[in-house]
């Protein structure tokens, strides 16, 4: 599985063709967002699986996983004839999330070392794609978004929970947020406020072909 990834990222174009994004990137700070506790209390999880329409038997992907508290949620959702892919740029915080899966023998669930530039998930894999407090942190997302967008299953949607404020902040401006993925082919078609867990839910789908990389205008 690896060699096919990794010919699948060396296929795409150059990182250069893509915009550097025009606003503060965030900087990792943490490998989960709050305490699982506090969380849990909120609801936000199964608020935001919920909405999101994951059904048995989906594959998702929960890209930034950390410590891989929606990777388990994910998990039991999808069930075992579904899958779930674990994508985190940070090894260490992939190796113990490895931990955690065996722990919890949850065996749908495959992690993925991905890059700044690429999730590395296989073209056309996807039902669902979750990005969990830490879009803010992306330090190249048209890059990623327009590779996510190759991702997607036909009717497949990207979830993205984000505080609204800005970037340098740790949140996204939701206006922000739809230009960067329409700018790579998305169409926003849900938009929902966590109010008990604060921040918000925004939803994306493939709606037109991935412009040339070289085509590409950032957003500001």
């Amino acid at each position: 599985m690896f060699t096919a990834l990794l010919l699948l990222a060396l296929s795409a174009p150059a990182q250069a063709q893509f915009p550097p994004p025009s606003r503060p990137v965030a900087s990792i700070v943490s490998s989960q967002w709050s305490s699982e506790s506090d969380r849990e209390r909120a609801g936000e999880a199964d608020t935001v699986i919920r909405l999101a329409g994951v059904q048995p038997g989906y594959t998702v992907a929960d890209i930034g996983a950390g410590q891989g508290y929606y990777t388990i949620k994910l998990a039991h959702t999808v069930g075992p004839r579904g899958r779930v892919f674990a994508e985190d740029i940070v090894p260490r915080y992939l190796k113990d999330l490895k931990r955690r899966v065996v722990r919890v023998r949850a065996v749908n669930v495959t992690t993925v070392l991905g890059a700044p530039d690429d999730p590395r998930l296989r073209e056309n894999s996807l039902d669902r794609a979750f990005l969990i407090h830490m879009y803010h942190e992306v330090q190249q997302p048209y890059a990623l978004l327009w590779r996510l967008h190759g991702a997607m299953k036909p009717g497949g949607r990207v979830a993205v929970v984000d505080a609204d404020r800005e970037t340098n902040e740790h949140g996204t401006p939701p206006a922000l947020l739809k230009c960067e993925f329409e700018s790579v082919g998305f169409r926003q078609v849900a938009f929902h406020r966590l109010e008990r867990a604060g921040g918000y839910l925004a939803m994306f789908e493939p709606a037109a072909p991935r412009p040339d990389p070289a085509t590409i205008r950032g957003c500001k």
